[in-house]
């Protein structure tokens, strides 16, 4: 079965290692037949939610226009929900977790997801494991809390210059990762 995948990049650096991580794991999703979007929060303006409990209501998803609007329809036809992001300061950069808190306005304005599956790639400067702990337990609330099915969590440590995760095989298991949903 084709599935519409969506992958949500964090980095903002353009072929950085979570930005290779991504393209490895969308190269495997499409190579098994599914179509894949990738969408950069960190070249977009979204800001984090206002709490203003609106969503919907202006006939968009959040009432302050910003890109989060761009995303939307993009999550409300997804099957899959990747996201791919560096560890900043032991959690998201601002850009993803701005466009993961706004996914709210689904829960608020009663739109449910389609989305079942998800995936999270990682990766840190650090190589201590437990860098990734507030990134992955972020990602484990929202997996439970949605009921999606978790289809993998791959968290490289060690990588800070850009290319760094080429010297590594997580490559290889982001490609699969994606060839095996």
């Amino acid at each position: 079965m084709t599935k519409n995948v969506l992958v949500i990049t964090g980095s903002p650096r353009n072929g950085g290692n979570s930005d290779l991580l991504a393209d490895a794991f969308i190269e495997g999703a499409q190579s098994a037949g599914h179509t894949v979007t990738k969408w950069k929060a960190a070249e977009k303006n979204i800001d984090g939610c206002h709490a203003c409990e609106t969503c919907f209501s202006t006939g968009k998803a959040c009432s302050y226009d910003d890109d989060f609007n761009e995303l939307a329809p993009l999550l409300a036809k997804a099957d899959v929900l990747v996201l791919a992001t560096p560890v900043y300061w032991f959690s998201y950069p601002s850009k993803i977790k701005a466009a993961i808190d706004k996914m709210y306005s689904f829960y608020m304005g009663q739109k449910p997801l389609k989305i079942k599956e998800s995936v999270l790639l990682t990766c840190a400067e650090m190589d201590d494991m437990s860098v990734f702990d507030g990134v992955k337990a972020t990602y484990d609330h929202i997996v439970d809390f949605l009921q999606w099915t978790d289809r993998g969590c791959l968290a490289v440590p060690a990588v800070q210059h850009v290319g760094d995760v080429v010297k590594t095989t997580a490559l290889h298991k982001a490609r699969a990762l994606g060839n095996e949903l």
